[in-house]
């Protein structure tokens, strides 16, 4: 696996020599996931590598020079020896709130499996105070040295003779500290109802933090059971994955409890949890007899009642759809205040951001209703796919994440049928994944994962909302009931033990007769997805339609040789009943040509029904003009307007059609009536208007917007309606935020008269107005409306409220204003995890919140990479800082600031931002003109 021998390196290639009987296969696979094989200054800046045979000894790599960076070279990482694993975990933690450290105790029977004189564990940020071996019916045996690696978090204890083979008990007495990272065992600061601060101490493990909490076997196919005490105040609740079996004051001290839970099932670490505070709950019980609590902060227990309701729908529908039962007798959902993620699936003690658990009947709007059944239901699912069957390594993270992605829908729609969430999950999962696997610095679902510093990198748009759509196209394409049946041999195969993804494979391939593997393997080990481009003629009372691949690229359509191909499931519909399939085929092939039988010369085509197949479409001319009234007239389904219309604005990004197309096809949608086609409409418009915040004629845009959206405005009004839904409440916050903040002076007139009642006493903001009405008044509002909403944040008592406050604070556009918000978003007032929301917030409003909010981060980057060390969240930063930025030096300033501070878990955040600032730039000065021409020639007067 060497490299022998360098024998060229010109400006436009390089010629590299790998070493004998190194297989094709073997390098294709490879090399493009694991640059540590080659050294980093020759693997920077190159797109492809292609492969060559040229005779049985050697294989020559070609490799094409691109201008951003591949990833940069990878640490070497060696995984736990298995020479010693444990069978059991004795742990018992004393946590101190007041000094933020802990006591532990570790009693684990574990088993050598060859004679060995050390322990490799890993182990970070823990003091290992005495160790020893007491092998089953032996004498105890005192380690006699312990060697950190800190740099692979792993602990080697010594000792003065071999263990031999079998059982023994391994003891260790810890200390560590509660930290304040929102990592391993750490701290949460809350306030109490008479508002004093206190902490609780909670975890958070995926994917590598159980070895901060004690020494283990931190790797998810390294299961064990877990027996846990806690040795807590005796005024605090305390809880972990099972059910508690006893409960006794502490000898020394009687103001202490010793709590001790029943034994865990066998499991990975990353699924243990512990929380010892303050919390009050509400209980139900599942139909099939679990023990379900929602605990809330105390006296909110109200405010749990929403996700016990879900929770206990939610369990049953699983247990039918896997066909297998939940194996824990309770399960506890838990709202922790200071939380990185937006929850985390636990066994048996789910733990949740608050505004991801908890809705106040009064002061909870619509969307944090769906976004609360939405997380419960992923939760819970990991409960079996996950938890029940764990991912044998990192690699396969994809398929948790994205299968729980994917059937959260399944469950809402199940609970929630007035919810139309399947319609959403195109707008909020589908088409965030086809942008994102767009780019060149996109990554296949499954990544070889290494060392753990390279997981938090993989938590991303690909591994679940990409993860999520393939998942669905491959049920779309199976059909519900093989699905469910190759689901329930998986789960059954499997159950207490770990799997890849192509053991998944198998046994759907088993249940459905169908190439599974073959066709899988094509979305979820290359990166990107093709366009499928389109063309048709009649012939008698036929339609033939010639179909072709390729892979599609946000910078244009991909036209070198070696192009990749997929295995796409295709469905095809047609006018005469635009619900219903008329044709399934499988493109196994670069182009093909099919013949529908019996459609009239004057009915449409439309490829993709239901918009499930992942990729992107390209239509001719004629085609596209035949789908157009059914915009207008509605007979496309809504998903189907969705879909069209998201794929024309992406095509236009990249070059392939005039924006104007897209612009005047937005203007046919002045008669739809579904909330999700407005959401996505609004949200290409959202980044079209701020592409065009680096134009002089920005003002045009805005009148674009409010000539849209001023006819839909109007018919849905300011107050609720009789009869009216959950949709037709998220269309109302929607349309108002869009039309305020486009300078619509009606809406701006009436937002700051309810704003006025509403700050006064007199007549308090229903919660779905609050968002547009709050947006709105900032966005054209001075000092005092800040003043005001600052206000208002420090008297809210919820979460969601304080959140709904900081994400529209950056509306604000006096310089000044901007800054006093960017100060306010890492003050006291503003809990860590949401700070990264108000500074996004400041970037994605104005070209002067977008270059005050970049300058705030470099200039407070330190503090910020601190608080953050690694997570996903300073991926999301810096996303969100960057991403409306169309200038090409911009690029290169990006590029240069990360270059001398490293962010290593954001390195292929950071390549995708420098990407699209690039592909910005490049679309500003392609259709700037034509876009200005169009919007003055809107306006003018007809002759």
């Amino acid at each position: 696996r060497r490299i022998l021998k360098q024998t060229k390196y010109t400006k436009d290639f390089m010629l590299l020599v790998l070493g004998r009987r190194v297989s094709l296969s073997f390098v294709k696979r490879v090399i493009p996931q694991d640059p540590v094989l080659l050294s980093k200054p020759i693997l920077q800046n190159f797109r492809t590598i292609k492969f060559r045979v040229i005779h049985s000894s050697t294989v020559f790599a070609i490799a094409t020079r691109q201008n951003t960076d591949t990833m940069p070279e990878r640490r070497p990482f060696v995984r736990l020896p298995t020479d010693v694993y444990p069978v059991n975990y004795g742990l018992c933690l004393k946590p101190d709130l007041i000094d933020f450290t802990f006591e532990g105790k570790l009693e684990a029977i574990v088993e050598v499996n060859l004679a060995t004189n050390q322990i490799v564990m890993n182990c970070a940020d823990i003091d290992i105070i005495t160790a020893s071996f007491v092998p089953e019916g032996g004498e105890e045996i005192n380690a006699t040295g312990f060697n950190y690696q800190n740099e692979d978090e792993k602990v080697t204890l010594s000792f003065p003779s071999a263990l031999q083979k079998g059982s023994g008990t391994l003891k260790i007495d810890f200390v560590g500290e509660l930290n304040d990272k929102m990592k391993g065992f750490y701290r949460s600061k809350y306030a109490t109802p008479a508002g004093e601060i206190r902490y609780a101490a909670v975890t958070q493990f995926e994917a590598t933090d159980a070895r901060r909490a004690f020494p283990c076997w931190d790797e998810p196919a390294i299961k064990a059971t877990f027996d846990i005490s806690l040795i807590v105040p005796k005024d605090r609740v305390a809880l972990s994955n099972m059910n508690v079996i006893d409960r006794k004051p502490h000898p020394e001290d009687d103001s202490l409890l010793e709590v001790k839970f029943a034994t865990t099932p066998i499991m990975s670490t990353y699924l243990v949890a512990f929380v010892i505070g303050e919390y009050d709950f509400v209980e139900g019980q599942s139909s099939d007899g679990v023990t379900v609590r929602v605990y809330t902060p105390t006296g909110k227990a109200e405010q749990g009642k929403f996700a016990l309701e879900v929770a206990v729908k939610t369990l049953p529908f699983y247990n039918d759809y896997f066909n297998v039962p939940y194996p824990l007798p309770k399960i506890d959902l838990i709202a922790i205040a200071d939380f990185a993620a937006g929850a985390m699936e636990n066994w048996g003690l789910v733990t949740y951001r608050e505004t991801a658990l908890l809705i106040d009947p009064k002061n909870s709007c619509s969307s944090s209703r769906q976004w609360v059944a939405l997380v419960v239901g992923h939760e819970l699912a990991h409960q079996w796919f996950g938890n029940l069957v764990t991912m044998e390594w990192w690699t396969h993270l994809w398929l948790n994440e994205g299968f729980a992605s994917w059937i959260e829908y399944l469950c809402v729609d199940h609970c929630f049928p007035d919810y139309d969430i399947w319609t959403q999950f195109v707008s909020a999962d589908y088409t965030r994944a086809l942008d994102l696997d767009a780019l060149d610095n996109s990554h296949p679902i499954e990544v070889n994962v290494g060392h753990p510093s390279e997981v938090d990198e993989i938590f991303d748009a690909i591994s679940y909302s990409k993860g999520a759509s393939v998942i669905r196209m491959l049920h779309n394409y199976i059909g519900d009931e093989d699905f469910r049946k190759g689901m329930h041999s998986y789960l059954l195969k499997f159950q207490h033990k770990n799997a890849a993804t192509e053991d998944l494979w198998d046994c759907l391939e088993q249940a459905s007769g169908k190439p599974i593997a073959l066709v899988m393997s094509s979305w979820t080990k290359q990166m990107g997805f093709p366009i499928i481009v389109v063309d048709q003629e009649q012939q008698g009372d036929d339609r033939i339609l010639k179909i072709s691949q390729k892979k599609f690229c946000a910078s244009g359509p991909h036209n070198g040789e070696d192009c990749p191909n997929w295995m796409v499931p295709i469905s095809i519909c047609t006018g005469e009943d635009p619900g219903c399939t008329k044709l399934k085929v499988l493109l196994d092939s670069p182009e093909t040509t099919i013949t529908i039988n019996n459609v009239s010369p004057d009915q449409w085509v439309k490829i993709n029904p239901g918009t499930v197949g992942f990729y992107r479409i390209q239509y001719s001319s004629a085609m596209l003009e035949s789908l157009l009234p059914g915009i207008r007239d509605l007979t496309l389904l809504p998903v189907d307007r969705l879909g069209l219309q998201n794929d024309l604005f992406s095509l236009s990004r990249a070059g392939m059609i005039s924006t104007v197309e897209v612009l005047k096809l937005m203007e046919a949608f002045v008669n739809e009536p579904n909330y999700t086609v407005w959401s996505d409409l609004s949200c290409n418009l959202g980044v079209l208007s701020s592409l065009l915040s680096h134009t002089d004629f920005h003002e045009e845009i805005q009148e674009f917007i409010r000539d849209l959206f001023t006819p839909i405005g109007l018919k849905l009004g300011w107050e609720c309606k009789q009869g009216e839904g959950h949709l037709d409440a998220l269309l109302r916050g929607l349309v108002l935020g869009k039309l305020g903040k486009a300078g619509h002076k009606p809406t701006l007139e009436e937002a700051r008269r309810r704003f006025k009642d509403h700050v006064e006493g007199k007549q308090i903001l229903s919660a779905d107005l609050r968002s547009p009405v709050y947006l709105t008044v900032l966005k054209h509002g001075d000092s005092a409306t800040l003043d005001t909403m600052l206000k208002l944040h420090k008297q809210a008592d919820m979460q969601e409220e304080k959140n709904r406050i900081e994400r529209v604070l950056g509306a604000i556009s006096a310089p000044d204003l901007i800054q006093k918000v960017l100060t306010f978003a890492l003050s006291e007032d503003v809990r860590p995890q949401d700070t990264v929301s108000v500074i996004g917030g400041v970037a994605g409003s104005s070209k002067h919140g977008r270059k005050a909010a970049w300058k705030f981060v470099k200039d407070n980057w330190e503090e910020l990479h601190n608080r953050y060390q690694g997570g996903f969240l300073i991926s999301r930063l810096i996303k969100l800082s960057l991403d409306g930025f169309a200038i090409d030096k911009m690029a290169a300033e990006v590029k240069s600031f990360f270059e001398s501070h490293h962010a290593p878990a954001a390195e292929r955040t950071v390549q995708q931002c420098c990407e699209n600032i690039l592909l910005n730039a490049a679309w500003l000065k392609r259709d700037a003109d034509d876009i200005h021409q169009y919007l003055l020639k809107r306006k003018a007067p007809p002759v």
